[in-house]
């Protein structure tokens, strides 16, 4: 029996893959589960443009995220930070703070997406950090930490 995969399942495929199951596998297991469906002709049709049209979308998304990351690249990121006499920064410098200095330049990128490449950035200077823009857009962008 061929049905057409609604979700990953573990040692069988991906979400919207047709895979040949046992009749029993099928009816007792995937469909009752609403893990699949019967991969019917109209079934496999329908399958077939919602995939088109989901690779459309994003690849629409992918290219917004690239123009986004050449923007972010050319511009220079800073962040101020207070410093004491020694010269270190009083705490640190996180992710918060860079998705701050993103949303200043006009991007909104979620905190979670941001990744310090340091343990922690405690003195001035500059550093990197990885931000993933895209699940297939994944950039290293520099940034500054200065005096406030």
């Amino acid at each position: 029996m061929d049905v057409i995969l609604k979700k990953d399942v573990d040692g069988l495929g991906h979400a919207n893959e047709i895979v040949k199951v046992k009749n029993g596998f099928g009816r007792n297991f995937l469909i009752p589960r609403g893990l699949a469906t019967l991969a019917t002709v109209s079934a496999k049709k329908m399958m077939a443009e919602n995939v088109k049209q989901r690779e459309h979308k994003e690849n629409k998304l992918r290219e917004i995220a690239e123009q986004i990351a050449e923007s972010l690249a050319k511009k220079p990121l800073r962040i101020g930070a207070k410093v004491g006499e020694s010269g270190k920064i009083f705490g640190s410098v996180n992710t918060i703070q860079i998705a701050d200095a993103i949303h200043v330049l006009g991007h909104d990128i979620d905190r979670k997406f941001i990744k310090i490449k340091e343990d922690s950035i405690k003195e001035v200077g500059s550093y990197k950090a990885e931000i993933t823009f895209h699940k297939d857009v994944v950039k290293t962008v520099d940034f500054e930490v200065v005096e406030e």
